[in-house]
């Protein structure tokens, strides 16, 4: 049974991850503990913090990859990146300077600022969609500005971007506020996928597998399955549709 993380921070000493190769294998006996058999390796890419640079990046892939395989560790991983909008983006990717989720380069991890969204934003959307790349914005239940206004992230699903939604928010590790955003998200057909951002932080754990199981719980089989499925079409690049809609507003009741 084939299982896919889409991003996660395991590589060794790169990001705010995992600190060392030691920890790395910790956190890989972990995902393959959840039942996750392909992860993406996602640092972080034009942050203001981090700089990690597509070939050093595939170089500590390469080298993980096969310290996984000498631990008996079965899990296969590839190389990317979780890409900071910034106004740097669309120099790297002209430059080659981005990987992306699939060997095609039609999918890539782009990430907001955790407090906004610039008024940019749509702009450089355009111009990655204009290359033939489809956003997939990550964690925008854990956006300050989508959490108070998830009205925000509508105009980016009307462009053509995919949503991927942290495991562990819909199932309640990041309070009730972010998990009641992220189901309202998956009943508005809204999300494209779950993925566990895992790292070697409290709280950040694998919890993939759990989230996919509430969603089948909470909105049935073929739901469960999509969110499942759509992170293997996204690796192999292949194309994902989604019939979504506005979310529902919430019901005021009032005391007279």
């Amino acid at each position: 049974m084939v299982l896919v993380d889409i991003h996660c921070h395991i590589l060794p000493g790169i990001d705010d991850g995992s600190k060392d190769m030691a920890t790395s294998l910790k956190l890989a006996r972990q995902a393959v503990n959840d039942g996750i058999t392909h992860a993406l390796v996602t640092p972080h890419h034009l942050n203001g913090r981090y700089i990690n640079h597509k070939k050093d990046v595939i170089q500590l892939t390469d080298l993980f990859q096969k310290r996984l395989e000498k631990e008996n560790i079965p899990l296969t991983v590839f190389a990317c990146q979780e890409v900071r909008l910034s106004d740097k983006l669309i120099e790297a990717v002209d430059n080659d300077d981005i990987l992306y989720c699939d060997p095609d380069g039609q999918y890539m991890l782009l990430e907001f600022p955790s407090e906004d969204v610039p008024a940019y934003a749509k702009n450089v959307v355009f111009e990655l969609l204009q290359r033939g790349i489809t956003p997939i914005i990550v964690h925008p239940e854990r956006n300050n500005k989508i959490l108070q206004e998830p009205k925000t992230l509508e105009g980016f699903l009307e462009q053509g971007c995919l949503v991927q939604v942290t495991a562990s928010s819909y199932t309640g590790v990041f309070g009730k506020k972010i998990a009641d955003l992220s189901k309202r998200m998956i009943e508005a057909g809204q999300v494209a996928c779950f993925a566990s951002d895992a790292h070697d932080l409290p709280n950040r754990e694998y919890e993939l597998s759990e989230a996919i199981d509430k969603a089948r719980q909470e909105f049935g089989r073929e739901v469960a399955y999509n969110l499942k499925n759509n992170a293997r079409k996204i690796i192999n690049g292949d194309q994902v549709m989604l019939n979504w809609q506005p979310i529902k507003q919430k019901k005021k009741f009032w005391l007279f």
